[in-house]
């Protein structure tokens, strides 16, 4: 298990952005093979550090393959890492993603990035009846201080049933429900960056907590899972 990220994966991606064809890849594979397990045992390591204050089930590492089928850019690699957490369903919902990459482009995001067509009415009824305790939890002052503000996709106005005037229409709007938290070059390389991320990530769980609330009962607070 490695408790920090090697800086080969940002001379790596950066030596690629410039070589982005199969050629190069695979004279180069050895390269990225080995670069690869290195990764894979520190995307291990966040693994265990959230299984400490969490409950994680799955980590998914993302190929370097790019599906180019349906796609104007047609460069055959992605040029970083990206992992996904996911917490034990159905009692625990949300989700961690950590991205790796050259120039300043690394992040970490948690949240909701496609909930089920039926757990987004659920939320959005929630907002529509109580938005207090949303507000009070995404507010907080240490949090915001670590995750700044929801971000996400929505609606131009309101979503179909929904009053536009809505006093928490800004809320309702929301397709998505992620906060991200960038990070530099310098930043990923230190060697307390494990420990950094995975403080952020706890730091996540009053609105974990909410949101699998909200997620696991109905609008009179009886729950929907066994």
């Amino acid at each position: 298990m490695s408790n920090s990220v090697p800086k080969s994966v940002f001379t790596f991606f950066s030596r690629l952005e410039k070589n982005n064809n199969r050629d190069w890849f695979n004279e180069n594979k050895p390269e990225f093979k080995a670069l690869e397990k290195e990764v894979k045992a520190f995307y291990n390591a966040v693994y265990e550090n959230l299984n400490i204050h969490d409950e994680i089930d799955k980590l998914k590492i993302f190929r370097i393959y790019r599906d180019v089928r349906f796609s104007k850019n047609k460069l055959p690699y992605k040029t970083h890492f990206g992992g996904s957490f996911h917490r034990a369903k159905p009692r625990l919902r949300g989700g961690y993603y950590l991205h790796l990459q050259p120039n300043n482009e690394s992040f970490i995001a948690t949240g909701f990035w496609e909930p089920a067509k039926e757990d987004l009415l659920r939320i959005r009824k929630e907002f529509e009846m109580d938005d207090s305790e949303i507000r009070e939890i995404i507010e907080n002052k240490k949090f915001k201080s670590v995750w700044g503000e929801l971000v996400g996709d929505q609606v131009k106005t309101a979503p179909k049933g929904f009053n536009k005037a809505h006093e928490a229409i800004d809320l309702i709007r929301k397709k998505q429900h992620i906060f991200v938290k960038k990070y530099s070059d310098v930043e990923v390389l230190n060697a307390k960056f494990l420990d950094e991320i995975s403080d952020a990530f706890k730091t996540i769980r009053p609105y974990f907590d909410y949101m699998s609330a909200v997620l696991t009962t109905d609008l009179n607070g009886v729950s929907t899972i066994d």
